[in-house]
Order: structure tokens, then sequence, then C-alpha cells
């Protein structure tokens, strides 16, 4: 029997598209930049469809009881379904741990933002984000929580915890961890050495792409002073200095090399990396900051292309004091995963501008916390205690677990915190005595139950590097076992709104952890917990939900609730 025409111009049209998509990995310039349309639903891997496909094939070839109108309408359909070509790191599920058998979790803080202005925009395109593409951590961190910050900068972050009922699962508890930096006066900020780096290729041709970066970089360059210093280098088949370093004060010049920033042609992102280091280099500020801001779609595929090269560079240049921070545009072909490893190898954040709000907000409002760096390394290691604690799972920051040893490992690389930063972490806990997850080991963890309890319920400590200092200092905080709130109603708002944004987050994950909680829950537990909404973020989360919930079958009615 011969294979279906239309099936087998469908199969093709997959391995075309499986090919293209490991063009742009390997960095094949293999099409003309042309526009790209979202899909109404997420895409798997290419591979993977060209894999079904074949699979699919060999079934049609068994049976003659498939209508010849409909396959043929389904091959056009896949056929021409656009090709979405973005790339997210793989991210599992942090598992649960046995308290008896691992009772020590270490990881490093992560303040980037990216994944929930990325997962808006997905949302706002009418389809769900792709798994990998929510980072629940930085869905939490998006948002500014109310903790007080140290009393003056010999200590760069006070620690907070509070610990409460899960909303979704009545055998355990929320433990939230709060740290805020300090937040020295605007006209304190050191003077700054910033190299734009943008991304001027054919793939940038996009109304959400260089004209936004345009109009976002003006935005930052506005709050410069004649103290600071600005240069632009552009990147495409080749790179070269748009403009050279020149005062914060001279808005003119800035706006206008700016402006004239038009895209064409391929992208040769390594290249101008270098350059752009080298203009860092030459306008470099003694106890000043100096970064490279980095802004692209992240699609590098032309030149040197070889990333760890590329992520040695920036480390070595992170420890000569230039930093590296990315800004993330576009869809179609966004490299998600690239963009935030290179930020998080040269000591920067990572930001996805998604409108020209999202802008203000990390460019103007938050300026002071995305230049300026307080303390550098910062790693979390708490240690729960046996007597207290049966099991425990870190929610999120999957990417960003430490071995136990890197803690006091001072050449083990970890996380920055800026100017006021809020990050917080959450843990969730399952009290001894309450119902686990996990089986216990026949032959260990028994020895615990047969002691009296201890008055702590964990162990907390931080170890971080002043700036400018190579030895990293240690804070400790121990957590009371009597500190747990017995109500929801009893915690504070910043609890149960970091809470909803969690399970929000793990919902769009598929809710392996969550149980029966739904979207309207979610959307009942932020919305009393919203609190103070200066600027409408937490009231625009609450749009998020329902936008959520609708693309997901389940709209929230507020009219009945």
């Amino acid at each position: 029997m011969h294979p279906n025409p239309t099936l087998v111009v469908t199969l093709a049209a997959l391995l075309t598209a499986s090919l293209l998509s490991a063009c742009t990995r390997t960095g094949v310039d293999s099409t003309s930049p042309q526009p790209v349309v979202l899909p109404s639903q997420p895409q798997a891997i290419p591979r993977q469809h060209a894999q079904q496909a074949m699979r699919d094939m060999g079934k049609m070839q068994s049976t003659r009881m498939i209508a010849p109108m409909a396959l043929a309408e389904a091959d056009y359909r896949m056929a021409n379904e656009p090709t979405d070509r973005e790339i997210y790191a793989d991210i599992d599920e942090n598992p649960i741990h046995r308290v008896a058998e691992s009772p020590v979790s270490t990881f490093s803080i992560d303040v980037d933002t990216g994944a929930y202005s990325n997962v808006r925009r997905f949302l706002n395109a009418g389809r769900l984000p792709p798994t990998d593409a929510v980072r629940v951590e930085e869905l939490i961190n998006y948002f500014n929580y109310a903790d007080a910050g140290p009393e003056n900068a010999d200590t760069p972050f006070a620690v907070h915890t509070e610990v409460g009922p899960t909303p979704w699962n009545a055998q355990t508890r929320l433990l939230r961890i709060g740290i805020k930096a300090w937040a020295p006066e605007a006209d304190t900020r050191p003077a700054a050495n910033l190299v734009f780096l943008v991304d001027v290729s054919g793939s940038m041709n996009a109304d959400d792409k260089l004209p936004l970066l345009k109009r976002s970089l003006r935005l930052l360059s506005d709050q410069l002073t004649a103290r600071d210093r600005v240069s632009l280098v552009v990147y495409a088949g080749a790179s070269g200095v748009v403009l050279e370093s020149t005062p914060g004060d001279k808005k003119a010049q800035i706006h206008a090399a700016l402006n004239n920033l038009e895209a064409g042609g391929s992208t040769n992102g390594a290249s101008g990396i270098h350059l752009a280091y080298e203009q860092a280099r030459d306008g470099f500020i003694e106890d000043g900051i100096n970064r490279v801001l980095i802004a692209t779609d992240g699609d590098f595929n032309v030149g040197n292309i070889d990333h760890d090269r590329l992520i040695d560079l920036i480390e070595q240049q992170r420890h000569d004091g230039i930093a590296l921070t990315t800004l993330g545009f576009g869809s179609g072909n966004y490299n998600d995963a690239l963009m935030e490893q290179l930020a998080d190898h040269g000591n920067g954040n990572h930001a996805y501008i998604d409108t020209l709000q999202e802008a203000r907000k990390v460019l103007v409002d938050e300026l002071g916390s995305t230049l300026q760096t307080v303390a550098s390394d910062v790693k979390i290691q708490i240690e729960f205690n046996p007597t207290q604690v049966a099991e425990y799972r870190l929610i999120g920051y999957q990417n960003r677990i430490l071995a136990r040893e890197d803690f006091n490992n001072d050449k083990v690389d970890a996380g920055e915190i800026g100017a006021g930063h809020s990050l917080t972490a959450l843990y969730e806990i399952t009290p001894l005595g309450n119902q686990t997850q996990i089986e216990p080991l026949r032959y260990a963890g028994k020895a615990a139950t047969k002691v009296g309890k201890s008055p702590e319920l964990a162990y907390l400590k931080l170890r971080y590097k002043p700036v400018g200092s190579k030895q990293s200092t240690l804070i400790t905080h121990p957590i009371a076992a009597d500190a747990v709130q017995p109500t929801l109603a009893r915690t504070s708002d910043d609890y149960r709104f970091a809470a909803a944004v969690a399970a929000f987050g793990e919902q769009l994950r598929g809710g392996k952890y969550l149980g029966d909680m739904s979207y309207p829950a979610i959307h009942d537990l932020a919305s009393a917990a919203r609190g103070e909404d200066p600027a409408g973020y937490r009231g625009s989360f609450l749009e998020l939900i329902r936008l959520a919930a609708a693309l997901d079958g389940h709209p929230i009615k507020l009219s009945n609730r």
C-alpha cells in the first residue's frame, strides 16, 4: 500500500520545521526573516511532531476507515501551522524530601522577573504558556512585598520568615522566607558606565521588538545624569559602535542614536558582545556601576555561537567588574533559555519587556535594583528539624539548586541582589505526625522520633559577599516552632498573596501538588490579599488569573463571587 500523498507532504513540512529549528540552535541562518504569528496552542518540539507523524502514518497504512476529506483537511492545517521556534530550558518539579533522610536544602537566590511578563505575553495572545516558560519563583518575585529593609547599609539586606497553613493542602504548612535589600537614596547611586548592546538583525523587525526596544532604552537614558556614561553597540551580520561613550545628560544625542536604528540582516550576537565589553572596559568607572545591557530576542545564529565560550567571556568580565543584564523582546523565536543563562553568568538580571509599561517598571521605577548590586553570591541553606518536620519541598528555583557543600565554598557562583530588591522563597513542609507523601525507609530515619521535640522548626543560614569582597559573610536565623500561624486568616497579606502567585504558577505547570485548588480559589486568595497596590500590579495579576482560567476552559464569573 502506498502512503497517503497529503500525509507525505505534511511529514516533509514537519521534518523541514525540525531542520529549521535545528539550524536555529546550531547557528545556521536558514531562512530570511518572516513575520511570526503565535499559534493558538503551545507547540511541542518539532522533532516530536515528526516522530508522531511517522507513527500516525503507520497506523493510517493499516486501516482504510479514515475519511479522505477529513484527512486532507487535517494535513493541510498541520502543514500550514506556523512554526514556533521559542526555546526554553527544561524544568522538572522539585521533589519532596524526607527530613530524616535529607534535612538540608541549599539554593542560590534569583531576582529575575522575566518569566512573569513572558507568561503575561502568552496569555494576552490567547494561549496558555509552555510549561517550561513558567518559572514559579520569577512569578512570585515579580511583586514587591512589605518586608522591612535593614536599618543601615552595613548589612545589605534583612531576613524575615513566616509560617502558616497551606491553602491547597491541610496536611502541610508554608514557610515564607522574605529578603529585603538596602535601598539607598536615588541621588547616592554611583556613577554608571552603561553599554547598550542592541540586536538589529532581521528577526527584530516587528513592533514588539526593535521599535519597543528603542522606546524602552529611551526611558532608561532619560534617568541618567552628567555623571553617567552611555555607549551604543549594535549587531546583525556584523557589529559596530553607533555611539561612543557619551555623558548621560546628552539626551538629544543619545535619542538620535537610538531613533536611527533599523533592523536587517542575520544575527552575529557573539561579535556584538565582544565589542560591547571593549566599550565597557574603555569607559570603566572605578567604584561605579559598569554594565552591559543586551537587548534582543536571543536569536544568535551567525558567527561564533559556541555558547560555552560566550559564557567563559561573560564570567571573566564579571570578575573584572563588568556585569551583564539581558532584556528580552518579541515572540516566535524568543530564546528564553539563553537570555536567562547569560544573565546568570554575568552577575546580572534578566527581564522580558512585553510592553512599554513593563519597560518603565524595570528601567525607571526599579532602576536602582536593575543597575546597582548591594550583595553578591547570595546563597540560602536551611536545615529542617526532624523532630518537627517530616517532609519539605522548595517551590520553584529548580535551576538554582546547589550542593550542600557549595554553601561554604566562596568560589561557587550564586545570585546577586540589587538595591531595594524584594525576594521571596516558599517551602511547603509537612509537620511530623501529619500524613506524608513518601514512605519511610525501613532502616533509616527512626532516631528522630525517639527524642523530645526541639523548639526550633528549622535553622536558616545565608551567605553573601559584600560588594567588592571575595570573602562571604554568614547570617543565621532560627525559625521557632511556636511561630506557626494556626489559620490562614492570621497570616499577612504578603504571605497569602505569595501563596496565590505560587499556586497560579504551579497550576500553569500542571498543578501536580495543588490537589483540588482551582483558578477561582486562587483568584479569591489573591483578591483578599491584594493589600496596598499603588502601581496596580496585583490588580493586573487578578486579570491574568481570570484570563488563564478562561483559556483553560474554566472561566471565573465575578458576578457570582
